[in-house]
């Protein structure tokens, strides 16, 4: 099968190369997809990089979602058949024909979602739900900051947010992307690069609730300081480094908690229950169109290395998809 590969080994987006690759092979409890498209993820731009391994015993193709058609089953599977429209969540292999994927993180396509934007769906979905909703907790009324408020991430974030009856602060770092988030819902709208979120946020509402952080180090302290008490801060990203200090002083005296974590490594388990989660409660969202997903860019995959170059430019608002060639959506 054809797949992006990088046969010169990690680097720039020049090494990303469409090539044959041998096939996935089908294990118990799993299903073959054959791949509409994929999405472009931050991990991707790191893995291919050489600076983020996948997990032991998963592909090494570059690819942690995408949407399809089941064209194989494995040995105990009966929630899904062949021909079977779904999005999938993986720990690698998206950026191909064929991906094979454990029955656990395997999802209908929602109704009302074409196969092509369904590729946006399952990574930032699963994220978002994990964090915020079953690690961070966040309830109706509550106030929510969301870091890269334009990124897929952020985007969904918004909406599932709303849905919920949150309140929603975004940080971005231009009027176009701000102005996205605020047709999503979100009401304060804080350009970095002109604003220190901190002092908006004391201005606006005192504090927050609740943090979905992309950042990381840089962002530490003052997200540490703009937390009410009994506050969350979920930290999802490092983009802004990955060490500084850290007040537990004001952690203690806002009686706060700081909560950091990865999709990709966690155990199958604790996959296959965030994506039952979100299937019991998001696709139902998304067909009372509540929620949607967010396309920034659609290229062929041929053009990967333009994607990875216009993720890491920041240039597109929500998410960047990469169609297959012959499947019957791209």
């Amino acid at each position: 099968m054809l797949a992006i590969a990088q046969p010169s080994g990690p680097g720039g987006p020049e090494t990303l190369v469409w090539a044959e690759v041998p096939e996935p092979v089908l294990g118990p409890g799993e299903v073959t997809i054959a791949v509409a498209a994929a999405g472009v993820n931050r991990a991707d731009l790191l893995q291919r990089q050489g600076m983020y391994d996948p997990p032991p015993g998963s592909s090494t193709i570059i690819g942690l979602e995408c949407s399809g058609v089941i064209a194989a089953v494995g040995q105990g599977v009966s929630s899904f058949a062949v021909g079977d429209a779904v999005v999938a969540l993986l720990a690698g292999g998206g950026y191909a024909e064929r991906v094979t994927v454990p029955i656990g993180q395997v999802l209908a396509l929602p109704p009302g979602i074409t196969l092509i934007e369904g590729a946006g769906l399952p990574e930032v979905a699963c994220t978002v739900w994990s964090n915020v909703f079953m690690s961070a907790k966040l309830q109706q009324g509550e106030w929510l900051l969301i870091h890269g408020g334009g990124s897929g991430i952020g985007t969904m974030a918004i909406q599932l947010a709303k849905a919920m009856g949150a309140r929603i602060a975004v940080t971005a770092g231009s009027t176009e992307k701000l102005d996205a988030c605020a047709q999503l819902g979100a009401e304060i709208l804080i350009n970095y690069k002109e604003q220190n979120f901190l002092d908006v946020l004391r201005s606006e509402v005192g504090g927050v609730d609740v943090i979905l952080d992309v950042i990381g180090a840089k962002y530490l302290d003052s997200n540490i300081k703009a937390l009410n008490r009994n506050g969350r801060l979920a930290i999802i990203g490092m983009q802004g480094g990955t060490k500084a200090e850290i007040n537990l002083n004001e952690l203690l005296r806002k009686n706060a908690t700081v909560h950091a974590s990865s999709l990709r490594g966690r155990p199958l388990a604790e996959k296959a229950l965030i994506c039952q989660q979100v299937g019991a409660v998001v696709w139902p969202w998304i067909h009372a169109g509540l929620v949607k997903p967010v396309i920034g860019a659609q290229l062929p995959i041929s053009q990967a290395s333009a994607a990875h170059r216009m993720l890491e430019a920041g240039e597109v608002t929500g998410k960047i998809l990469l169609t297959i060639p012959g499947s019957a959506q791209a």
